[in-house]
């Protein structure tokens, strides 16, 4: 059945000669490149302690697709049957196995926390309707299936409620915040341990293999590799820096968005500069790893030299 109603949404995309696709392209490719500045912005300028939920619950997520989506190793709907055909350019960011669906996983933490950071019922409509959005462009673009978005989704909610609950447990217990940084890098590393070692299908068409389980794991060297990143440079951002968001202000706004346009250089290009020095697997670590340091470290550091309000 879910091949039958991605094959439908083909037929419609033909249908209207592709009309929809690049708003389609244009929603799936913003729910995980320039989203991830709304949330560093809300971390740096407006308040600290939303803005780590976010990211910490981002990273959550993250992980557990790199664990799920690699013990499950599905394969992406147009390998499953030919008759699927992509829309666009859309096969050519979706990297890994299918399900659950890594679009899916980095917007649902991110705009759903962004949701419940705000009382405003029109704001927290308008951030659930861009997750519903997100979730159908990655079935109407030809790159995943219903069960792919919706089980993503779900796990998107539950970092949200792990992160939730692990920054309320340190509000009553900070003595225990060393604890928790150093199990959340452990859990990164034993992911990516895990996704390097385990077993993978290994199947053939003509003498030729499907789908290569090397090339499966780059994401994963990002996605739960850098949770190790994370975790570290929350420990020294919280043991050394211990910025104060500039606040709403002119120079507070000034500042915070000077340091949004080299993270926005990152988001875009660090991965392939890195990939082409270090490899993929290591290249891809290293990018992600390093959005993480300028977010949590520099410019934070940046911010407490400069940006007092």
């Amino acid at each position: 059945m879910d091949i039958t109603y991605l094959l439908w949404l083909q037929d419609l995309r033909n249908s209207i000669n592709g009309v929809l696709d690049p708003f389609m392209e244009w929603i799936s490719l913003f729910g995980i490149r320039e989203i991830l500045l709304l949330p560093v912005f809300v971390y740096w300028c407006l308040n600290k302690r939303k803005g780590l939920f976010i990211l910490y619950a981002w990273k959550i997520s993250q992980t557990i697709n790199a664990m799920v989506k690699l013990t499950a190793c599905v394969y992406r709907p147009w390998v499953r049957d030919a008759r699927i055909i992509p829309a666009g350019d859309a096969i050519r960011t979706a990297g890994g196995y299918s399900f659950p669906s890594g679009h899916t996983m980095m917007a649902v933490p991110i705009y759903g926390g962004l949701a419940t950071c705000t009382r405003n019922k029109l704001v927290r409509l308008f951030w659930v309707v861009m997750i519903l959005l997100l979730m159908f462009s990655r079935n109407y673009l030809g790159v995943h299936t219903p069960q792919d978005v919706v089980v993503g989704c779900v796990l998107g909610v539950l970092s949200l409620w792990i992160a939730a609950k692990v920054l309320d447990y340190l509000e009553a217990h900070p003595e225990k915040d060393g604890l928790v940084m150093l199990v959340s890098a452990l859990v990164g590393i034993l992911t990516l341990v895990y996704v390097v070692n385990k077993p993978y299908p290994m199947d053939y068409v003509d003498g030729k293999l499907l789908v290569d389980p090397v090339k499966m794991q780059i994401d994963a060297w990002g996605d739960a590799g850098a949770m190790a990143t994370f975790a570290l440079c929350w420990y020294i951002e919280s043991r050394y820096i211990r910025f104060e968001p500039t606040g709403w202000n002119v120079k507070g706004i000034i500042i915070c968005v000077i340091g949004l346009l080299p993270l926005w250089w990152m988001i875009w290009y660090l991965g392939g500069l890195m990939s082409g020095i270090f490899g993929a697997h290591v290249g891809k670590f290293m990018a992600k790893s390093g959005q993480i340091v300028f977010i949590m470290v520099v410019w934070p550091l940046v911010i407490k030299l400069f940006g007092r309000k």
